[in-house]
């Protein structure tokens, strides 16, 4: 077991409250998270989760300058990296049938460990990816998942390429995702990996059946309470489900339709049975606010100190 099990998850201890450095910064090539942790940090979180949002930002932004500097920050206001992710974008090729690119993936993905190492993360974290024969009419095929306003006659479609191999996608997958778990471990890193719609880890189950596959406890998921629920998946649930196998939770809030991220606090999402149910199962890890802007939102402060004033009261 890697030098961070104790700090993600085990039978003792509190659940922690985090919230992640996006919430105050897009993510464009060279999102600089200084300005979030000096906000994240004053609001009183117990940590916060920072992300590669580039590739070429593995070797331009993420130098050992800045990271020094950032450190500081991050001790100034007693702040733990929880988790280190890495955006999509960055290691797509990591569900390629090409080999060539799933060995540059790779690379990248090692890249982004050794970063996590220095800000002593316990965990490196990525969105599960999808397919690559799999299109829809959005870049990022995960935000596809209806249509609002459909005009006469339109379908609900996606792309999927002619050859297209489930059984070969799927066992490429779980191939590279043992070779991205022995660089993780190389680094003291446990490995999450994240659900979203339309990708190789929609739900629960899928993590499951990867994990079984894998046979090795420092994998783990980050549950995604909001995308499991636009998935119709009950968090508490799939809490259960996922047990000690649950490294990391992603907070956000939904809305009645299952369809929207509604500021936190203004939807339908049962966060104190999430809480019950994470206590419940012994998690002691981070629960970390994710939130999505939409106009005529709350300011993104407010909000986050709204999540972080429900979660001590429902953690007590």
């Amino acid at each position: 077991m890697s030098g961070g099990a104790e700090l993600a998850s085990g039978s003792t201890g509190m659940i922690k409250v985090g919230c992640l450095s996006w919430c105050f910064h897009g993510l464009g090539p060279a999102a600089d998270p200084e300005p979030a942790i000096d906000i994240i940090g004053e609001m009183g979180f117990d940590g916060i989760e920072l992300i590669v949002t580039a590739r070429k930002d593995l070797q331009t932004f993420w130098t050992d300058a800045r990271i020094d500097r950032l450190k500081q920050k991050l001790d100034g206001h007693k702040l733990k990296v929880s988790q280190f992710a890495m955006f999509q974008p960055v290691v797509e090729g990591l569900s390629s049938r090409q080999r060539d690119e799933r060995d540059q993936a790779l690379d990248y993905f090692e890249g982004g460990c050794r970063i996590a190492r220095k800000f002593e993360s316990p965990l490196i974290n990525i969105v599960a990816p999808w397919a690559r024969e799999l299109t829809g009419p959005t870049g990022y095929l995960p935000r596809y998942y209806e249509v609002e306003n459909p005009k006469p006659g339109q379908k609900f479609h996606i792309d999927i390429a002619s050859g297209f191999d489930w059984a070969q996608v799927w066992n490429g997958f779980v191939e590279t995702t043992r070779a991205c778990l022995a660089r993780a471990k190389a680094h003291g890193l446990k490995y999450s990996i994240e659900n979203h719609t339309h990708t190789l880890i929609p739900e629960a189950a899928s993590f499951l059946r990867l994990s079984d596959a894998i046979h090795d406890p420092d994998l783990g998921c980050n549950l995604d309470v909001g995308w499991a629920m636009l998935q119709k998946e009950y968090p508490p649930v799939a809490i259960h489900k996922l047990k000690g196998r649950l490294l990391n939770v992603h907070m956000r809030d939904i809305d009645g339709s299952m369809r929207l991220f509604p500021p936190m606090g203004d939807g339908v999402m049962d966060c104190q049975a999430i809480v019950v149910t994470l206590k419940q199962v012994g998690f002691n890890g981070f629960a970390s606010i994710e939130q999505d802007t939409h106009p005529g939102d709350p300011e993104m402060r407010v909000i986050c100190q709204r999540y972080l004033k429900m979660m001590r009261e429902y953690i007590g």
